[in-house]
């Protein structure tokens, strides 16, 4: 089954112009969810806006947005003046620049987008994916959608241009606020690391291989639920003493890992 757009773009480099469609690049209904109910009859509850001065339900009419700029002290914006606010949606993907696509840090990464090439837009499509392939660069610009203004990359994937949207460096929380802690690399350990590291390893990326246990597990006792059946928790697997001394824990994973190959040898 084709891929189904969900929008319309143009990619604008210079005096060139890419028209794409912009397609969704996973599934968003993959998360469960569940509603609130009322236990003594069942029924979904609704939500409601209580003013806790008044105590009164505020109907939609009499709501305001506001931004709090000190405590307990807001500014009110009307729909039209919000509204106004809003990037205005140019359905254009700006390229500013071209840099190395290795040099963009994953932790900007927000979302991902796939596009393809539009009516007319095959040839141009084809050239730019090329190109930022031989190049090894990203195309790193702007694009306005939905009264927003996103920071987004494109980069080449087996042909197909992928549009990643991006945080603004203001959005991100600095690296180094993350406390480290103290603590000599030793090279015996390291060596020992090491050996895990590559025991462990693989030299392709197969995410087939993994699988969301938490979300089938909760689907399954569903399904029970709804074929009248009880719930049981299976009682909590031993995860084993903790080892303390972080050399022993290595060797003993190097060990583990060691034997799994035999077996799987045998």
């Amino acid at each position: 089954m084709p891929a189904r757009s969900i929008g319309t773009a143009t990619i604008s480099f210079g005096l060139v112009s890419v028209p794409v469609h912009v397609y969704s690049s996973a599934e968003s209904a993959s998360a469960i969810s569940f509603n609130m109910l009322h236990k003594k009859c069942g029924t979904r509850l609704k939500q409601q806006y209580i003013c806790p001065k008044d105590g009164e339900i505020v109907p939609n009419e009499e709501r305001a947005k506001g931004y709090e700029f000190a405590k307990d002290q807001y500014v009110t914006f009307g729909p039209e003046e919000l509204k106004a606010l809003e990037e205005k949606a140019t359905n254009t993907i700006d390229i500013a620049e071209f840099v190395p696509l290795a040099t963009v840090d994953r932790v900007y990464l927000e979302k991902v987008y796939y596009l393809g090439p539009d009516k007319g837009g095959d040839r141009a499509y084809r050239l730019l994916s090329q190109a930022l392939a031989d190049t090894g660069r990203a195309a790193l610009g702007q694009y306005a959608a939905r009264g927003q203004q996103h920071l987004v990359l494109l980069r080449p994937m087996n042909g197909l241009i992928v549009m990643e949207q991006l945080h603004y460096q203001d959005e991100l929380k600095p690296a180094g606020e993350v406390p480290l802690g103290e603590g000599e690399v030793r090279p015996a350990k390291l060596t020992l690391a090491k050996q895990l590291i590559e025991q462990a390893a693989s030299n392709e990326f197969h995410p087939e291989r993994y699988r969301d246990q938490v979300r089938e597990r909760v689907l399954e006792a569903i399904n029970k639920k709804v074929e009248g059946q009880e719930i049981t928790s299976e009682p909590a697997q031993d995860g084993g003493g903790k080892i303390i001394d972080l050399m022993e824990a290595l060797k003993q994973s190097l060990a583990r890992g060691a034997g799994d190959g035999d077996r799987k040898a045998g």
